[in-house]
């Protein structure tokens, strides 16, 4: 009992520092966010300094905000389409492809990761030269084709961010996925092959319900980092009229280019309570699944 004690006492002396960083770079932040949202604060001008206390009053413009709403659904069709339809699907069919191909899998994953950790920046300007009207590459091999060239930025904005996602984040799922493959036991797969099982039965009996824990896992974890996406203000810089606007970049154009710094910080703390509400939808998922 006394030994149990003292384990209890080391564990909790133990957790002290992370708890102290979590309070100090989380909470705290987020303490802060909330307060501003209930000022009238700007950022330049006499509110910057002495800014009234407004309460709700944010919270209900941003509720019959327009602008909010349309960001919302861009966000929401940006999450759908590039993270849980392309990031995920993608990752899976590349490591089922490269699955007990160990030479083809290391070249793959070599060509996916390097997308992956090419600075945000220089992949903004990677897919500017390859997507633009006049010199894109892209454009180029269609002009060679006899095909019209497309401005992509102007007549396909929303899903040629969508797809410059899919291409940035999909090393990610892959890796997992790969990583979950590997932990299948083989005799499950090699006794399937002998009795002459379909490709879709295995992946459906075998599997699928081998990896689904790490499919949870990578859906709670990109459609977070999905949500809270800023790099495709780099390329379109939330338009043409609005038409990419995530809410990332609208909080950033309400914040720090009108610098309505407390009707911005009510915006944010919006995206905050849905990003908790997302993680709780995943993690309820998971019980249930365990249960």
């Amino acid at each position: 009992m006394r030994k149990s004690l003292m384990g209890k006492k080391v564990v909790v002396l133990l957790l002290i520092p992370a708890l102290a960083l979590i309070f100090i770079f989380l909470i705290l932040p987020g303490l802060w966010v909330l307060k501003i949202g209930m000022t009238n604060e700007t950022l330049t001008g006499a509110k910057a300094r002495n800014p009234d206390f407004v309460g709700f009053e944010n919270y209900a413009k941003v509720l019959s905000d327009r602008f909010f709403y349309n960001a919302l659904r861009v966000t929401l069709l940006f999450v759908l389409g590039s993270a849980i339809v392309g990031q995920a699907g993608l990752g899976l069919s590349l490591a089922l492809l490269t699955y007990r191909k160990r030479k083809l899998r290391s070249f793959v994953q070599s060509v996916v990761i390097l997308a992956w950790i090419i600075p945000e920046v220089v992949v903004a300007y990677l897919w500017i030269a390859f997507l633009d009207k006049d010199y894109g590459t892209l454009n180029m091999l269609l002009s060679v084709l006899g095909l019209r060239k497309v401005n992509w930025f102007y007549e396909y904005p929303l899903p040629t961010i969508i797809t410059f996602n899919i291409w940035r984040g999909t090393a990610y799922s892959m890796l997992l996925f790969s990583a979950a493959l590997e932990t299948i036991p083989p005799s499950y797969l090699e006794t399937a092959d002998v009795i002459g099982v379909s490709a879709w039965r295995k992946f459906k009996d075998i599997i699928f319900p081998n990896i689904k824990s790490y499919t949870l896992t990578d859906l709670i974890l990109i459609t977070l980092w999905t949500f809270n996406v800023f790099t495709p203000y780099l390329l379109t810089g939330g338009g043409p009229s609005f038409r990419t606007e995530l809410l990332s970049i609208y909080i950033y154009r309400t914040a720090f280019r009108y610098f309505k710094l407390g009707y911005g910080a009510s915006i944010a703390t919006i995206a905050l309570l849905i990003n908790f509400a997302l993680a709780m939808f995943y993690l309820s998922l998971s019980r249930r699944k365990k249960a």
